[in-house]
């Protein structure tokens, strides 16, 4: 019976929490599985009919508030391509739960130097989100994406430049056995930041941008590890305060948009 037993729980191990985990990111694990993004039917044809139905308008099922601002006369010019960012949690060794970041390349000829999430555009092959965001993190900073225990998805973002970004959120259990390999066209450096900064009003400040006659909201977040500084600002800033907002499960004591306009456009580094 025992013998039956074992063997039973050995094939249902790739189902079961990595026996890894300790308790706090068990418990993170369970929570965050229930939560659900609200319902986009994003690949199908209604959400390309939906989008051309609503061409002029920044559209809040992309990660904004639906606005006035329009995005071009042409339906045509509005058919966003997709990409997923990786939002990699690990439990710090003080307790806090932390975010693996990195610094691009500057050697690249846009956005360079700025810090982001592991992740870019969704090729074919990608069988979701997740695997795209892995795929993404494996590439850019040598993250086996067996490491990485993905838990849920959030609501996409809109980038600048028009471009579907999903945050994918995923958990690493053994953080030692992740040695950083940034690729050096890519990627500068990997750090690591407490998730927890990004819902304190704490070194961070805010700027109100203009696009297309609207305004919108900008965060920076100043941060500084291991004798460097680095500067957290745009789409990164824009998803790390929503996913520290579901995983702490309390909203920021800061306006996220503008209130006037309800738009929260970012910069892209995607």
């Amino acid at each position: 019976m025992i013998s039956i037993l074992r063997r039973l729980t050995t094939s249902l191990q790739p189902l079961m929490d990595p026996p890894t985990s300790s308790p706090r990111l068990l418990a993170l694990t369970h929570q965050l599985r229930l939560y659900k993004p609200p319902p986009l039917s994003w690949d199908d044809d209604s959400e390309e009919q939906r989008i051309e139905e609503t061409a002029g308008k920044v559209v809040s099922q992309v990660g904004f508030a639906e606005s006035k601002t329009p995005i071009g006369r042409d339906p045509e010019t509005f058919r966003p391509k997709r990409a997923a960012v990786l939002i990699c949690l690990f439990e710090g060794d003080g307790g806090d739960l932390r975010v693996v970041l990195t610094k691009r390349s500057s050697g690249l000829s846009t956005h360079s130097g700025e810090v982001s999430l592991p992740g870019g555009k969704t090729e074919e092959g990608d069988k979701d989100d997740g695997d795209t965001a892995t795929r993404e993190a494996k590439e850019e900073i040598g993250l086996d994406p067996k490491l990485v225990n993905v838990v849920t998805v959030l609501e996409p973002f809109l980038s600048k430049h028009l471009l579907r970004v999903v945050p994918v959120i995923g958990l690493l259990n053994d953080k030692e056995a992740f040695k950083p390999a940034p690729n050096p066209a890519e990627v500068e450096s990997v750090f690591d930041a407490p998730l927890e900064m990004f819902i304190k009003d704490e070194n961070r400040r805010a700027e109100e941008r203009e696009w297309m006659g609207n305004k919108y909201l900008i965060h920076f977040f100043d941060y500084e590890t291991n004798n460097k500084k680095y500067m957290i600002w745009g789409l990164t800033a824009g998803i790390l305060i929503r996913a520290a907002s579901i995983v702490y499960e309390r909203p920021p004591p800061f306006v996220e948009q503008n209130p006037s306009h309800k738009v929260h456009f970012t910069s892209s580094s995607y």
